[in-house]
């Protein structure tokens, strides 16, 4: 006997939201008496997980106040940023506070490290508002640390170490976290041409293995270049956005 088969639809797979997206994002400061400033004028773009992206533009084009709002730093004066599908402006404080310790790293080009703590101090700092354990902290800090060649500096302060090593344990402290999104901020600008290649080849390799998206603000087209996707700023406004390598 032929048995018989009922057709059956397969599922549909959910489609994953952007990691972030902004759409007619605009920012504005001053008022009153001090002149209006519009940093950003209809910002609109989205983000993939996963994804390696530059964003360059000279000095005022709105790069600085860009990656603020990326980073759930601060809100949009208009318009709406989403991470994952959620719209920012739905958060309250400690609620952004937990979106970036939980899934946002941040890595800046002053390295902003504690100058009389160790690197492994230095690292396990944002373990401390999650209430974990001395223990673990130490643990996940290590474990960040030789992620990034640095597990014979565990003990250094930031002025025992190279520039070139004060990043690489900036990036340990933005990974510690397991973040799903790196914000990069200028973050060769502070090193020599060898030391900052040794790095973005760091930050990409994080970004191939661990498919957490890369976004870099740079002025330096050699950095940009790098990125599989170009975002160029002027004025506030999005003035390119194609692939590396695109005519």
């Amino acid at each position: 006997m032929t048995p018989v088969h009922d057709d059956v639809t397969p599922p549909v797979p959910a489609v994953r939201p952007p990691i972030i997206e902004a759409r007619d994002v605009h920012k504005r400061y001053g008022g009153g008496l001090a002149p209006d400033v519009h940093a950003l004028r209809g910002v609109t773009f989205s983000v993939d997980h996963g994804e390696h992206l530059a964003i360059v533009g000279p000095s005022g084009s709105g790069k600085s106040t860009l990656l603020n709002l990326l980073g759930a730093l601060d809100r949009p004066t208009e318009g709406v940023v989403r991470f994952e599908g959620e719209d920012v402006r739905s958060l309250d404080g400690d609620q952004l506070a937990e979106l970036r310790n939980r899934r946002i790293g941040f890595v800046f080009q002053s390295f902003q490290l504690l100058p009389r703590t160790t690197a492994l101090d230095n690292v396990a700092l944002p373990l401390v508002y999650r209430s974990l354990g001395r223990r673990e902290r130490t643990a996940r800090a290590r474990q960040a640390l030789e992620a990034v060649g640095l597990a014979d500096r565990l003990d250094h302060r930031p002025t025992e170490l190279s520039g070139g090593q004060q990043q690489r344990v900036a990036i340990a402290r933005a990974l510690v976290t397991e973040p799903d999104v790196l914000l990069a901020d200028e973050p060769t600008g502070n090193l020599d041409t060898v030391t900052g290649s040794e790095v973005m080849g760091l930050l990409e390799r994080l970004n191939r293995e661990r498919q957490v998206a890369l976004l870099v603000i740079t002025h330096d087209e050699e950095v940009a270049s790098r990125a599989r996707r170009r975002i160029e700023l002027r004025d506030g406004r999005i003035v390119t956005d194609q692939p590396v390598g695109a005519p």
